[in-house]
């Protein structure tokens, strides 16, 4: 089958890799469109802590049911599914709780093992999420990314009251726009970055400048109450740092970013307790792909408007103008049969 394999840090070409076979409890899904993560952009830069070389990336995946492994059950084949790509060893803590998102064991799709920047791939049966009709291929491959920004925004306790504040317009950031936005709060929305913030005021938000006197506007905004819920989503320890101040007494926090291994950050420890904040951690997603999957079907996600499409040989070409160029493009998806 046609895959494109990451050899080693900037090294990506395209292979006629074998054929996956579904093991026990584990569905064999055709591809239909694969989209392209920050993930996968570090896995090609080098800068993936979790991933080993060879391997196929990609976790955003949209495709048919082919077969099942022995044991395995579900859509009948022929069926069209998105992957759920996070798999929990069932038995840990978290995984108990209901939290196998941050199972001590967890292993991803693209990351841990072959992911779908390929024709085929496998994974567990029961990470199947059906496709609604109303959703082509293209679009169904974002459930992934409005996942996070569900899981974030449940975290975050979101509600159409609030007032929400999101650090950063990247990927993550904007699905985390939509997301709250699709709820009914009033969204704002920073970055460092003029193009991408007006490419989040285009999805809806409320466009405020990034940097210096950055906790000044928002104070103005707020009559000085700083925002009630304040989402970071830039992986900046700097902007981690600056929720404390942004955050209204008795808000949420949440941090969807991610800094490298054994980084700290500093927070003012009065804050805690003077303004009884609750700060939040949000990984991933759990259990979020059917609500992701209604808001993308309900048209009220338009992220996938300023998406581009590429076929998947052209994945050695994309990778490597997205790390000379992040900015290059929004966001890739690659389309196994395109039209």
């Amino acid at each position: 089958m046609r895959a494109a394999l990451f050899d080693a840090p900037l090294a990506i070409r395209m292979v006629d890799a074998p054929m996956p076979r579904p093991g026990s409890g584990e569905v064999l899904v055709k591809v239909a469109a694969a989209g392209l993560c920050v993930g996968d952009l570090y896995i090609y830069t080098g800068k993936n802590p979790y991933v080993s070389y060879p391997r196929i990336g990609c976790h955003e995946i949209a495709g048919r049911v082919v077969s099942y492994g022995e044991g395995g059950n579900g859509p009948a084949p022929g069926t069209r599914v998105v992957v759920d790509p996070f798999i929990g060893c069932g038995t840990c803590y978290p995984c108990r709780i209901g939290k196998r998102n941050c199972c001590a064991k967890l292993a991803i799709v693209g990351i841990h093992r072959e992911g779908g920047f390929a024709e085929y791939v496998t994974a567990p049966a029961k990470n199947l999420n059906l496709v609604p009709d109303v959703l082509d291929d293209f679009t169904a491959a974002f459930a992934e990314p409005v996942a996070i920004g569900v899981q974030g925004c449940r975290r975050g306790m979101v509600t159409a009251e609030d007032s929400v504040l999101v650090l950063g317009a990247g990927p993550i950031g904007l699905a985390v726009v939509e997301v709250a936005r699709a709820i009914g709060a009033k969204v704002y929305a920073t970055d460092l970055s003029t193009e991408r913030l007006a490419i989040a005021a285009r999805l809806g938000a409320i466009p405020v400048a990034g940097g210096e006197g950055l906790l000044d506007r928002v104070l103005e905004l707020t009559k000085g109450e700083g925002m009630p819920v304040v989402m970071e989503a830039t992986g900046a320890a700097s902007a981690m740092e600056q929720t404390l101040d942004l955050v209204a007494a008795g808000g949420r926090i949440v941090i969807l970013g991610l800094v490298k291994r054994g980084l700290g950050i500093t927070l003012p420890g009065l804050d805690f307790t003077r303004k009884e904040v609750t700060i939040l951690g949000s990984r991933a997603s759990v259990d979020c792909f059917p609500v992701a999957l209604s808001l993308l079907a309900s048209g009220r996600i338009q992220y996938p408007s300023i998406a581009s499409r590429f076929k998947l040989e052209d994945a050695p070409t994309v990778f490597a103008q997205l790390a000379e160029n992040p900015m290059a493009m929004h966001k890739a998806v690659f389309l196994m049969e395109p039209k």
